[in-house]
């Protein structure tokens, strides 16, 4: 599906999900080198920037939101920069783009009363709501540690496990999707600058790899959380289960040697000290209670309970 905006003099055609038909129409159109068209139909394996006689041709990838219906983990989002337009494809939806597409359709965000390249500023619109949609969720990540550390030291430690196992793959996803983003911008700077953008190209690019700053910043202390957070849970498991072992083993070291006892008492025998006599069975019974008494006493003194 093809959507188009226009803002002063530049053209934005955004492509969801692109057809042979569509892409072969807007090349045709800005005059785009037909080789490009494959990498518009498929996805790559992972972010670039390419330099072209009269535009740029970059490629992102950001991790996939949940809503997202693609099975993979991440969005890829293609760019054409020229001088007078800007074509994007992706082929999924990015709820990101959508928003920002709203504002351009209104003219409001833009305008900023600088006389700037307006595809330099809807392009980095783009980015910039992006990135912003990323911090987002990494901050809903953070909330989110903080309710499991609060289930962590409630007694919820084996229910954590599988919790904290999630956040670390998101957090993983993250990482890979935008592992490459440091140095597409890299080239992205150097690339505008020297062809055909004005002096206000860096400064937005250095404005965006701030924002991608936040969102690696983010990362990191969110990975940092999990394993501490994954260490400290580890470490509660291990105690609580170490405990249980240690109340199971004292319980059967004081039941072993009441069991053998009464398995001694029922040896068939031509006299035995106890069976018989009267009251025999309440004298065993109080014998076995005292046995475990003095055991659990001891216990108590050496500090085992």
């Amino acid at each position: 599906m093809i959507s188009r905006y226009r803002y002063k003099d530049t053209v934005w055609v955004d492509i969801t999900q692109p057809t042979d038909e569509e892409v072969a129409k807007v090349f045709d159109e800005f005059h785009i080198q037909p080789s490009i068209a494959n990498e518009f139909l498929t996805p790559s394996i992972k972010s670039r920037v390419e330099l072209h006689r009269s535009y740029i041709y970059l490629i992102l990838h950001f991790p996939a939101h949940k809503n997202s219906r693609d099975v993979d983990t991440r969005q890829e989002v293609d760019f054409i920069i020229g001088r007078n337009f800007l074509i994007t494809a992706r082929y999924d939806t990015v709820e990101a783009i959508d928003k920002f597409a709203k504002v351009v359709e209104v003219n409001s965000i833009l305008d900023r009363g600088i006389e700037e390249n307006c595809t330099a500023l809807i392009f980095f619109g783009i980015l910039q709501e992006i990135y912003q949609s990323l911090i987002n969720e990494l901050e809903y990540t953070e909330s989110l540690l903080g309710n499991i550390e609060k289930a962590i030291f409630s007694g919820k430690e084996k229910d954590m496990v599988l919790a904290l196992s999630e956040v670390s793959r998101n957090l993983l996803n993250f990482k890979k999707a935008t592992d490459f983003h440091g140095e597409a911008l890299d080239s992205l700077d150097m690339f505008g600058k020297k062809i055909f953008f004005d002096e206000h190209f860096s400064y937005h690019v250095q404005r965006i790899k701030n924002e991608y700053s936040k969102v690696v910043h983010l990362m990191r202390n969110n990975s940092d959380s999990v394993s501490e957070l994954r260490e400290t849970n580890n470490a509660l498991l291990s105690t609580k289960q170490n405990e249980i072992m240690k109340v199971l083993t004292i319980v059967t070291f004081i039941v072993s040697p009441l069991a053998l006892a009464a398995a001694i008492l029922q040896i068939n025998t031509t006299t035995n000290p106890i069976v018989g006599k009267p009251n025999d069975f309440w004298i065993i019974v109080g014998f076995m209670a005292l046995a475990s008494l003095i055991m659990y006493a001891v216990f108590r003194f050496k500090k085992w309970l």
